[in-house]
């Protein structure tokens, strides 16, 4: 019997749909549905932040190459520029990227020195292959490397002030300063540096003794031949120059000795012996040396009198006097020329001020008790508190001496001069050496910066004055 067929069956209901057919139905519908747009957009934005974030690897990777490059090229020409290293330069650098795993990034290392000086580049090149920036048609990235050393012993020209004042008999001062300038004058005036390093040594306490020689080249009222100071007005102060233009007093000779019981003449106000002159313009280490050897403690300190002979050794104004001495052999040839303009930058001028205290006071005898020859050599046979104590009655010493310094106008005349020779570009260097704080601000104010200036006890002093002549052997990384 036919069974009749199922209303399920029957053409008023659809029909399956097949496997095909579905997944288009489903594709409209996903198209067509708004509640899928954020989904959509998470997607991209996904996609999006992978691309940058890769791009951003591969840029990081490649600038923590260069940096390494970079860095190991800087500390390879640096060491290889030192003068002090015997080693070849080229192969310092070398092993230096060797070292660091870059030996196939080297391209490149030039040197070239002279006499004073090794200038080292060096240049470095890396490929490595990119990860996420392929996609951009970037194969590979690039870290690149460029690096200049110069060590150069610059001509220099420096004026070496150095504090004899009486003060520097305690505590073996003296002894640690001579060791300590000893140290400087070698390490200056080393083997290979003699002809582009000139020193001019300034001794100084309460006045300084030019000398016979450089006075002859100044306008002076000459008085007496026992000793070679002379007096600066006050307003030279405030230059570096030496004034040719004007006459000088020759500084009164005597001793001022608050001890009456003893005729001692050996501590005069103004230096009196040889080795406590200027010696200028020097290469002589040897000569230099003895002279610092034999130097005494003697009278009261006056540091801007120092100062402004240093100062004045380093002026183009004094050229004259360095040229005189060099005709007459005093100062060797190769100085021709010294005092070098200002603004020749192949020249260094630099002064090294040391001191072991501050200003006082300074005296000098009145004019009605020594405007003779007669006085002249009154005064060179008696230490005046000598002489006051035992011929002249208490109530009258006063009246033959007068204060002309005081440590308010030492320090001010100091300032003046610091501040002339720095706006001339003259680097000081100020040593304070066993120094109390007034004088050690005082000294601090000179230099040229507080870089400029060290603060020591005992055997430091050599280590600030070796310090200091190693600086000038200048190791800079110039790009």
């Amino acid at each position: 019997m036919r069974r009749e067929r199922s209303a399920f069956w029957s053409g008023s209901f659809p029909r399956p749909a097949t496997s095909a057919t579905a997944l288009a139905t489903r594709a409209r519908r996903f198209a067509g549905d708004e509640s899928g747009s954020m989904t959509y957009m998470a997607v991209v934005l996904s996609m999006m932040m992978m691309i940058f974030g890769g791009l951003g690897i591969d840029m990081i990777y490649a600038e923590l190459q260069r940096t390494k490059v970079q860095n190991t090229l800087d500390r390879a020409v640096l060491a290889a520029a030192d003068l002090d290293n015997e080693l070849e330069a080229q192969g310092v650098v070398e092993d230096y990227m060797d070292k660091m795993a870059l030996a196939d990034a080297l391209i490149s290392v030039d040197v070239d020195e002279g006499l004073n000086y090794r200038t080292v580049v060096a240049e470095g090149y890396k490929t490595m292959p990119s990860n996420f920036m392929q996609v951009l048609g970037v194969d590979n990235l690039q870290a690149y490397g460029l690096a200049e050393a110069t060590e150069r012993i610059n001509k220099v020209e420096v004026s070496l002030v150095l504090d004899i004042s009486g003060s520097m008999d305690d505590n073996d001062k003296l002894a640690n300063m001579q060791d300590a300038a000893g140290t400087f004058i070698d390490t200056l005036l080393a083997e290979g540096n003699e002809d582009l390093v000139s020193i001019s040594l300034v001794p100084y306490s309460e006045q300084v003794n030019a000398g016979p020689e450089i006075l002859s080249y100044l306008s002076v009222n000459w008085k007496h031949g026992y000793s070679h100071c002379i007096e600066m007005p006050n307003s030279v102060f405030g230059s570096a120059a030496l004034d040719f233009s004007r006459t000088y007093e020759q500084m009164q000779h005597y001793q001022w000795n608050y001890d009456g019981y003893n005729n001692t003449l050996s501590d005069t106000v103004c230096p009196r012996y040889g080795y406590e002159r200027i010696q200028a313009w020097s290469h002589d280490a040897s000569a230099l040396k003895a002279q610092v050897n034999q130097l005494q403690p003697r009278a009261g300190t006056s540091i801007f009198m120092g100062m402004k002979w240093g100062t004045a050794l380093l002026d183009p104004s004094t050229r004259p006097i360095a040229s005189g001495m060099i005709a007459r052999g005093s100062v060797d040839q190769v100085f021709e020329g010294r005092p070098v303009a200002y603004d020749d930058t192949d020249v260094l001028k630099t002064v090294v001020l040391m001191t072991d205290g501050q200003h006082d006071r300074s005296y000098r005898i009145q004019d009605w008790a020594y405007n003779s020859e007669s006085e002249y050599a009154h005064w060179n046979r008696y230490n005046l508190w000598y002489y006051l104590s035992r011929y002249v009655n208490s109530y009258e010493r006063s009246s033959f001496y007068y204060r002309k310094y005081d440590a308010d106008l030492g320090d001010a005349l100091l300032g003046s001069i610091c501040n002339a020779a720095k706006a001339q570009g003259i680097i000081i260097w100020s040593v304070g050496f066993e120094v109390e704080d007034h004088g050690a601000d005082v000294m601090e104010s000179c230099a040229s910066s507080p870089a400029h200036f060290f603060r020591v006890e005992g055997v430091e002093i050599t280590e600030a004055f070796s310090t200091i002549a190693h600086t000038l052997n200048q190791l800079r990384l110039t790009q």
